[in-house]
């Protein structure tokens, strides 16, 4: 083969090459501009070139031959807030999903602005129906945030704010300001109407009279007020009348609406702050009321205690008194009913024993006359012939112990005229003797002889 035929055949293959090559890019290019990929949580809009329009929802790869497509968050957020807080989120939504706003500026019913904090969350249809009129309204999401969301945003959140007074908001009306904005961004904002209205305060006056002026006195006192009321319209069926949001037409409703901060003027906030001063100080002085109350009823409890315990004991004494006295003249009635009992038993062995000595003396007496009766009667039979033996035996043995017992002295000297001078001899003593018997038997006056 010749050089010429080989240059042919080299060129003839480089143009197979390219032509594989454009070949591949156009492919390329075609399913570039024909495939695209549904994310999650998206709803894509897709025209093809043909004219034809659809609606993707679901995940994947899907064909539009040479077409458009524009995806639309199925959920959209406005939110107004502090810029320092933008990068404190758990998801970072892309520019078309979300619109951040600074604090946004209102003015509540009694002339106070604040600086209101606030986020609501949209949620777009999903039918296809609903979608496709959404999507030719406003062609793109920020064409939807920029002119009906954002907008509706602002409107609400500060029609909200003139139904209320900032006063009314922070003395508790918080969670019914929340709630009303929500019910106005989900249902329509309401028509109201200002009124002024003019309220007696109630208050009497008070001044000092001018002579001058005799019965023509000049008027003092504020005793009423001029405020403004804001009411909603009614219709004939006396429901509120509202301005329905542009959004809910085209199918869009409000997921959630909140109320997150709010911040009014620095006037405001010292006004407050001298309120709250205020409110503390009743607070303290009704606490102290209170507690002066509480000392003069605890003073009074413990007076009552005090009386209630000098009672009691006063009581217990009288009791015990009474108990004692009782107990003495329980005791008095005892012992003097013992004593009579006493009295009565000894008197009853008194007589009991004088009995006995009655019958005792009758015994002896008896006893005695009939020993008397009997000795009568013996010596009456022997004229006491035996006793008066007896008595002179006795008598005599007596004598004659004596007269055996004697002293006799061995000499005696006697003398005398004619010796008549006792000197103490047998003779004597024998003569004496008789003289003393003699003497005893006259003393025992007996008659020695014996009776008939």
């Amino acid at each position: 083969m010749d050089a010429v035929s080989v240059i042919k055949s080299k060129s003839s293959l480089i143009k197979k090459f390219i032509a594989a090559g454009i070949a591949m890019l156009v492919l390329i290019y075609v399913l570039s501009e024909s495939f695209f990929y549904a994310e999650p949580g998206y709803i894509y809009h897709v025209r093809t070139v043909t004219g034809n329009e659809a609606v993707v929802t679901e995940i994947g790869y899907k064909f539009y031959p040479f077409g458009r497509y524009n995806s639309w968050k199925r959920a959209m957020t406005v939110q107004a807030a502090n810029s320092e807080i933008n990068g404190i989120s758990s998801e970072k939504d892309a520019d078309n999903a979300s619109a951040n706003l600074p604090p946004l500026s209102i003015m509540f019913l009694d002339q106070v602005d604040a600086h209101a904090e606030a986020t609501v969350r949209f949620s777009i249809p999903s039918d296809e129906e609903s979608f496709l009129k959404l999507a030719h309204e406003y062609r793109s999401p920020e064409n939807l945030l920029r002119t009906a969301l954002l907008p509706a945003f602002k409107e609400t959140l500060q029609a909200n704010a003139s139904l209320m007074a900032a006063e009314e908001y922070y003395a508790g009306g918080r969670t019914e300001f929340n709630s009303e904005f929500e019910n106005q961004m989900s249902n329509g904002i309401f028509l109201v109407k200002r009124e002024e209205v003019t309220i007696k305060s109630g208050k009497t006056g008070s001044g000092s009279a001018n002579a001058s002026l005799g019965t023509d006195q000049e008027e003092y006192g504020e005793d009423s007020k001029t405020v403004f009321l804001v009411k909603k319209v009614l219709d004939e069926n006396g429901q509120p009348r509202r301005k329905t949001q542009r959004f809910i037409d085209f199918g869009i409703t409000v997921v959630s609406a909140l109320v997150t901060d709010m911040k009014p003027n620095q006037k405001f906030i010292e006004r407050m702050q001298l309120k709250q001063k205020a409110s503390a100080d009743r607070a303290i002085a009704r606490e102290q009321r209170v507690q002066e109350e509480e000392q003069r009823l605890l003073a009074i409890a413990r007076g009552e205690r005090e009386v209630a315990q000098r009672q009691a004991k006063a009581k217990v004494e009288q009791i015990q008194k009474t108990t004692e006295a009782e107990t003495d003249k329980q005791l008095a009635i005892t012992g003097a009913q013992k004593l009579k009992a006493e009295a009565a038993i000894q008197k009853e062995t008194a007589e009991i024993n004088f009995e006995k000595a009655k019958i005792e003396a009758q015994t002896q007496r008896t006893l005695a006359d009939a020993e008397a009766y009997q000795k009568k009667v013996i010596l009456q039979a022997d004229n006491a012939l035996a006793q008066k033996l007896e008595a002179e035996i006795k008598i005599q043995q007596l004598w004659a112990s004596a007269f055996a017992n004697r002293k006799v002295p061995t000499n005696v000297f006697g003398g005398g005229a004619g010796g008549s001078a006792p000197v103490g001899s047998d003779s004597e003593t024998k003569a004496f003797m008789q003289m003393l018997t003699l003497d005893a038997a006259k003393r025992l006056n007996y008659d020695r002889t014996l009776g008939k």
